[in-house]
């Protein structure tokens, strides 16, 4: 579906991605994984073709660059950190905009062209119902990043960019979020790919990982061949299974006393 052949990111005298290549199946949910300056989100930029770049991205087999913004929208849908939010449109207005490569005109209420049955299984899916004719300007970090889930859910995209998708959400809201994305990826047709910090979801969630050291590739491949002891240790510079074991045991239930566990005799 996806194809990403030595890609370079340059800017000036400085290597920010030096020939990393990776591709996506129908069904595969790719982890991008390391360090911060490691060049994850800069993949996302670079795919997205939001920044200049070196090598060969193709997109079912055709060159990336030669599609147009329409017909790109159609195929992948993009989630960022971050959102530039300097307008006042309720949330509702927000998620129809995700089917604005589908419609004649940005606010076209055609409702067969504007595909009305996948905004309201996307406002539903994330639970913004409630929150539909509020502005974006008044919620939350972690509403707003699920105002922005339901507007790549009705896009409706084949492939999905996700830089941190989890990002300013509850745990309640990153379980969900998790899960959607799963239940969205179990269609035909579809391929996710992630950026990540938090390597639990990472081997929860994907089947394939791909590992960056400093803008290089470290590892890439079915996510246990990748995020192993040895290669996550080099990339981090520390004993990373040691520390997620500790982190795990501070959620261990105390033994109780042995008075308590003692039976009586009479």
């Amino acid at each position: 579906m996806l194809e990403v052949r030595d890609l370079t990111v340059r800017y000036g005298d400085l290597t920010i991605l030096d020939g990393v290549s990776f591709g996506v199946r129908p069904g595969d949910w790719l982890m991008i994984a390391g360090p911060n300056g490691a060049g994850k989100s800069t993949i996302i930029k670079a795919v997205s073709q939001m920044i200049p770049h070196e090598g060969n991205i193709l997109l079912k087999d055709r060159d990336i660059r030669t599609y147009k913004a329409r017909q790109r929208a159609r195929l992948i849908g993009i989630l960022t950190q971050h959102h530039a939010l300097n307008y006042s449109f309720s949330v509702e207005e927000v998620i129809r905009l995700g089917r604005y490569a589908y419609a004649p005109g940005l606010f076209s209420r055609s409702r067969q062209a504007y595909g009305e049955d996948l905004i309201q299984e996307a406002i539903d899916q994330t639970g913004l119902r409630p929150l539909l004719k509020q502005s974006i300007l008044t919620l939350s970090g972690g509403e707003v990043q699920r105002v922005f889930l339901a507007q790549l859910f009705a896009q409706n995209p084949n492939v999905l960019l996700l830089d941190e998708p989890a990002n300013h959400l509850d745990l309640v809201y990153q379980k969900q979020t998790f899960n959607l994305l799963r239940d969205w990826l179990a269609k035909p047709d579809r391929a996710i790919i992630s950026v990540v910090h938090d390597l639990g979801p990472a081997r929860a969630y994907g089947n394939r990982a791909l590992l960056l050291n400093k803008g290089r590739q470290q590892a890439q491949g079915p996510i246990e061949e990748v995020l192993t002891p040895a290669n996550l240790n080099q990339v981090y510079g520390m004993d990373v299974f040691a520390w997620m074991r500790e982190m795990l045991d501070q959620w261990q239930e105390p033994d109780p006393p042995a008075s308590n566990q003692a039976g009586r005799l009479d």
